[in-house]
């Protein structure tokens, strides 16, 4: 009788891992559509160059509304990975900082944001004991950000990075995920557009690390249409420009600062 009993359990747990691999991979293989709202947190520090001030120059804070599309491929039974996506964010946001040797906090008001991004993974999948799945991949991407203060300034990155997606299907249908990848920018570039007393100049910016841990969760609705949502943190920075003439013999830079984006993305997905 225990032997049954024994044999009856494994049986279970070998159907139950069995169904959260195919829920696993189904998830794996969508096209999506998502609304996003990411959380802006921007601040610019000073380093005493040219004996400007030591302290935080300015910062923008602030949620910023979008669309995103994404492709994900996983191809069983190699489980070979695949995701590209792009997404496109606009709105304003609240913009702190100073007169020229003024302080901090001496200049508020909501500038224009719009930002865009665009990333692709190629990885694999590895199927663990149980309803789990640890998918390695690599990844590459680029970021754009117009911001709307003085005449306009655009900053750009691409980048790449190594990253772990662990899956898990806890019940039939639905599927928690969490996501961790580390990289580095490459080819961060400020545009800064001219105006009456100004003039524009653009060059490169000093590249950094770049880190983003996230959670999601995805759910088959019906066998075609799932429902899913994702939270991603990402961090960088922008290392110091070079100096530049803009007009009565001054000279201006674009001085160190540190990124943060919190995104929250929610929406449906199509399996194929």
């Amino acid at each position: 009788m225990r032997k049954i009993a024994a044999s009856v359990c494994c049986l279970f747990l070998a159907e139950t891992a069995q169904a959260g691999s195919a829920d696993i991979i189904a998830s794996d293989n969508q096209f999506g559509l998502q609304f996003i709202a990411t959380q802006v947190d921007y601040k610019e520090m000073g380093n005493g160059f040219l004996g400007t001030s030591n302290e935080l120059l300015d910062s923008e804070s602030g949620t910023v509304p979008g669309i995103a599309l994404s492709l994900s491929v996983m191809d069983a039974p190699e489980n070979f990975y695949f995701h590209a996506e792009y997404d496109r964010s606009s709105g304003h946001t609240h913009y702190v900082g100073s007169y020229i040797g003024g302080p901090f906090g001496s200049v508020t008001g909501t500038t224009g944001v719009t930002m865009s991004n665009y990333d692709t993974r190629i990885g694999k999948g590895f199927e663990l004991q149980g309803p789990f799945m640890l998918t390695a991949y690599v990844e590459m991407g680029g970021h754009e950000w117009e911001r709307q203060v003085n005449y306009g300034e655009t900053y750009i990155h691409s980048y790449f990075g190594v990253g772990l997606l662990g899956q898990y299907a806890p019940a039939k249908d639905l599927v928690l995920s969490a996501n961790a990848m580390l990289g580095r920018t490459f080819g961060a570039y400020i545009q800064v557009n001219s105006g009456p007393g100004l003039t524009g100049f653009s060059g490169p910016l000093g590249n950094s690390a770049l880190y983003r841990i996230g959670i999601g969760a995805d759910y088959a609705v019906t066998h075609q249409l799932h429902g899913n949502i994702v939270v991603d943190y990402t961090g960088f920075r922008y290392g110091m420009s070079g100096t530049y003439p803009v007009g009565g013999g001054a000279v201006a830079w674009e001085p160190d600062s540190k990124t943060w984006y919190t995104a929250i993305k929610f929406g449906l997905g199509a399996t194929f």
